[in-house]
């Protein structure tokens, strides 16, 4: 069954509701062509603009799974490094003694012992813009631990941070880099990447999904990263920056599920994307794969009936994306909703809402969570 008129209708009530200014979903089943339904508007201030299927999101957290988790993937694949090598092996500079054993396995799955985020760009307003990924890093590495590796797992910006350095010191590019060479310009994705600073034309800035009026740069940011931090140093780190269209954001996620089927080999090992996706048992209780989560027993943004063997994400803006592997359906959704402010959370009952009803358009409704 496809996806019917409900589904646009629900999409126009998150509309009516508040729920965002506007928003693009993408829902894909078996090989089948995916459905895209636009609704509401890009940006509401200065001026009211229409949101469009190309419209350009700023990704945010998707940025996680689609970009540095993807860049890793392709590293261990090449056989360049390894999920359990420690940062001592991988970084340039001496690592500290109480980090040294930490591996991209425990930054992938979120259970490293860092903390979750802190407000470096508050510290680097003074320092040169080409000083400030050292300063940072260098913070990264002297910073306490929250808790030992590997007994609990804390969702995690700094932990993404420290795998761009992993990246860059491994592949001797720089992430953007890194991903335009082996992803972006291979599958010519022009609309998908990470780019440092603003957009300063105004018709090119226009395409793009207002985020916030950001009290701290004091605009509403369009056509530029909205996570402070990513912002502060140069427009991307490792934990957000990635802009793309929803379209491309599909052809990201089909390309992963072709290669878990085995119905591809040519970017990566299959038996890679399955590592990859596969949820990590070394912590009890833990939810993540390595670099995507997987669906919780209650609560679960996904709904109540993607399957255990599904992965997904989400992003700060409102952006998320959730592939059941079992039963072949993909459901991307991006929206504006901080647009013009990030006090808007209706989004968190809207989510897993909007997944139950597309699964039910579908025909797949065997639960599997309260």
């Amino acid at each position: 069954m496809m996806v019917d008129e409900r589904i646009e209708a629900l999409l126009n009530k998150g509309v009516e509701a508040g729920v965002y200014p506007g928003a693009v979903l993408v829902t894909a089943r078996g090989g089948m062509p995916p459905i895209f339904h636009a609704v509401g508007s890009r940006m509401l201030a200065p001026s009211e603009r229409p949101m469009e299927k190309g419209t350009r999101f700023d990704l945010a957290s998707l940025t996680k799974p689609l970009a540095t988790t993807l860049a890793v993937m392709k590293l261990v694949d090449m056989g360049k490094m390894g999920l359990d090598q420690p940062l001592e092996a991988l970084l340039p500079k001496a690592v500290p003694e109480d980090k040294k054993t930490i591996t991209p396995r425990r930054l992938l799955s979120h259970s490293a012992g860092l903390v979750d985020w802190l407000p470096f760009y508050l510290q680097l307003d003074r320092v040169a813009l080409e000083e400030r990924k050292s300063l940072i890093r260098e913070a990264l590495l002297n910073l306490p631990l929250r808790y030992t590796p590997g007994t609990r797992t804390l969702y995690s910006d700094l932990g993404f941070m420290l795998l761009e350095w992993v990246i860059e010191a491994v592949a001797g590019v720089d992430l953007p880099q890194f991903m335009a060479q082996i992803c972006f310009l291979p599958l010519t994705l022009k609309e998908t990447g990470l780019f440092g600073g603003d957009i300063p034309d105004p018709s090119v800035r226009g395409r793009f999904a207002a985020t916030e009026d950001c009290p701290w740069r004091k605009q509403i940011v369009q056509g530029r990263v909205h996570d402070e931090n990513a912002y502060a140093l140069g427009g991307y780190s490792g934990h957000a920056g990635l802009f793309g269209t929803a379209a491309e954001v599909y052809i990201l996620a089909n390309l992963l599920i072709e290669h878990w089927r085995r119905e591809r080999s040519d970017f990566l090992r299959p038996e890679t994307v399955r590592t990859f996706f596969q949820r990590q048992k070394r912590v009890q209780g833990g939810t993540w794969a390595l670099g995507w989560d997987t669906p919780s027993l209650e609560n679960s943004s996904a709904g109540k009936y993607f399957s255990p063997r599904s992965v997904g994400h989400l992003g700060f803006t409102g952006t998320s994306i959730w592939m059941d592997l079992e039963q072949d359906v993909v459901v991307i959704l991006l929206t504006n909703r901080i647009h013009p402010t990030r006090k808007n959370e209706k989004i968190r009952a809207f989510r897993p809402l909007l997944h139950d009803s597309v699964m039910e358009a579908f025909g797949l409704t065997q639960r599997f969570r309260g």
